[in-house]
């Protein structure tokens, strides 16, 4: 079957791009939303560290230290529930105005939790550097005995947690178990003490 005008001439469509957008349901377009953020999610997840410098840009005013609001991943978890959670109330029924609000709201539902997840591992993390330099002027003791040029283990209480750190001692003699010494220095994950 062919569609002609009236001379006999083929028809020319005139659908345009917008004709066929909107011709697009509402579902369709909250799941095709859904899937970008779920992609975003997994290169954000697997290639973190390439997208970290969009972290930075995007919060730079909003916060002070580690993971903002406006992360990759916050945001991608935000998306993904938005889409999903939109088409899911589409599905049954919802209008599209609804259905943006249950999918706004499901976002900011599920993305809050990554969000403080996220700074709590920051915190974490910020603590036990700042915990490294905490050891520095602290008295420990020796729980595998050091010898001169090697490398032994101190235990010292750094508030109310015992922490174990490989040691080098700067003593030119050994350093017996049980013997009473100060972290003078830390460098990377190893102490250098000394004799108290």
């Amino acid at each position: 079957m062919h569609l002609t005008s009236g001379d006999g001439l083929p028809r020319v469509s005139t659908l345009t791009f917008m004709d066929s957008i909107a011709q697009l349901n509402a579902f369709t377009v909250f799941l095709a939303i859904a899937a970008v953020g779920f992609l975003f999610l997994m290169i954000s997840l697997f290639f973190g560290g390439m997208l970290e410098h969009f972290d930075g840009a995007l919060d730079h005013d909003l916060d002070h230290g580690g993971p903002g609001f406006f992360s990759t991943r916050v945001i991608s978890v935000f998306i993904t529930a938005f889409g999903g959670f939109g088409a899911i109330a589409t599905h049954y029924g919802f209008g599209t105005l609804p259905a943006s609000l249950i999918g706004a709201l499901s976002g900011v539902v599920l993305a809050t939790p990554i969000y403080y997840f996220a700074r709590f591992l920051y915190g974490q993390q910020a603590s036990s550097d700042s915990r490294a330099q905490d050891l520095v002027g602290q008295v420990g003791r020796v729980v595998i005995a050091l010898p001169v040029g090697g490398v032994g283990q101190v235990r010292c209480k750094i508030g109310e947690e015992l922490v174990d750190k490989i040691a080098r001692s700067t003593d030119t003699a050994p350093i017996a178990e049980n013997t009473p010494v100060v972290i003078e220095e830390v460098v990377g994950e190893t102490v250098v003490v000394r004799r108290r």
